[in-house]
């Protein structure tokens, strides 16, 4: 049984250059998006540690107002922290573990979610094709209210590309990416590296320091 889960994510929006940059020399602009201008100062990094069994939820990273942020609570009783774990931790932790360990939730969220095989489908970028298995959320209640998961699954079943349609109005409503770069960590698989777009803009969603602690164990089992 897995005790505690820890994991670092970054994500990496690829957006534009602002107008301000077309007063720039142009060979200064291209030598510089080589050298990642576009992703300079974009980037989010959070740290998670998480333990199942109990619920707890250790955090580190930055709030909404970019001041470093360090918390750990119980999601059974998140009603009782601050309006900062309530409205930007919490949300950002589900998010983050939803994109670290989807395929476990498709399992234990159903039969509250709906899951359908819908059998080979042409992959959603590139070429090929793999299983489409879709998961689709209720409209009410639970986390991803009304929203829809569409795995694109290889026959080892290790899923390839995903495509997630948001149910609500928050933005992105819907994301496109691959599933890359595989690691294991004692008996979980993970995928650490995600290419794709979230409503026609790039990005890139990877995960680092990822590792668990088994129950009865006093050591973490790095992904490798």
């Amino acid at each position: 049984m897995t005790r505690i889960i820890r994991f670092l994510v970054l994500w990496m929006p690829l957006l534009a250059g602002s107008s301000r940059a077309q007063t720039r020399p142009p060979i200064a602009e291209q030598i510089a998006k080589t050298y990642g201008l576009d992703l300079f100062g974009k980037n989010i990094s959070r740290s998670w540690v998480w333990e199942p069994k109990t619920g707890r939820v250790s955090y580190e990273g930055k709030d909404k107002d970019g001041k470093h942020l360090k918390v750990s609570y119980l999601q059974s009783e998140v009603y009782k922290e601050s309006d900062t774990v309530k409205n930007e931790v919490d949300p950002a932790f589900v998010n983050d573990n939803y994109w670290v360990i989807f395929p476990l939730h498709a399992y234990w969220d159903s039969p509250g979610a709906d899951v359908q095989d819908k059998g080979m489908q042409k992959l959603p970028t590139g070429e090929g094709s793999a299983k489409l298995v879709s998961v689709k959320y209720p409209s009410k209640g639970g986390y991803t209210p009304g929203d829809t998961w569409d795995l694109y699954v290889g026959t080892d079943n290790w899923i390839e590309q995903f495509v997630y349609h948001r149910g609500g109005a928050t933005k992105p409503q819907l994301v496109t990416a691959t599933w890359e770069n595989y690691k294991t960590a004692g008996p979980l698989l993970f995928s650490t590296d995600h290419h794709g777009t979230a409503d026609g803009t790039a990005l890139r969603v990877s995960f680092s320091n990822v590792a668990v602690k088994l129950a009865g164990s006093g050591s973490w089992i790095d992904a490798r």
